[in-house]
C-alpha cells in the first residue's frame, strides 16, 4: 500500500465532497517550508484551510482525532505564510476545517479549532 497515493485518493475525495457542499477549492497539496495544507478554499465568505484525515477502521482511534495541537500549530503557520505570499492582510476572514475520513464515511468539521499564533 502506497501511502502518498492513499493520501492523495482521500484528499481529492474530500475536495469533492466540499465542492458539492459549495466550497471552491484553490488549492490541492499546499506545500512550502513551513509545511503543507491538505485543501486551501472559499467557502460563505472565509478563506477556508482544509486538513485532511483517513482511517480505514477505528483500530488508530477516529480520523479527527489525528489533528492534535501540534499538528494545528503546524497548518496555522503555513496559513500564514500562505496569506503573505498571496498579499492577504489580517483583515481575512479565514477558517480552519477538517475533513475526517472513516472508511468510507466523511465528516467536515467547519472552525474545527482557532488560529494559533506561533514564533516559530
Amino acid at each position: 500500500m502506497n501511502k502518498r497515493k492513499t493520501g492523495a485518493d482521500h484528499e481529492r475525495q474530500a475536495a469533492e465532497y466540499l465542492t458539492g457542499k459549495g466550497m471552491r477549492v484553490l488549492e490541492t497539496n499546499y506545500r512550502c517550508r513551513q509545511g503543507e495544507i491538505d485543501l486551501i478554499g472559499r467557502h460563505q465568505g472565509y478563506l477556508v484551510f482544509v486538513e485532511v484525515k483517513y482511517r480505514s477502521t477505528f483500530d488508530k482511534g477516529h480520523a479527527l482525532e489525528a489533528v492534535d495541537y501540534r499538528k494545528q500549530c503546524r497548518i496555522c503557520r503555513v496559513a500564514d505564510y500562505y496569506r503573505y505570499t498571496h498579499g492577504l492582510g489580517e483583515d481575512e476572514s479565514i477558517r480552519y476545517d477538517v475533513v475526517g475520513i472513516q472508511g468510507t464515511e466523511v465528516e467536515w468539521i467547519q472552525n474545527a479549532f482557532s488560529h494559533i499564533y506561533t514564533h516559530s
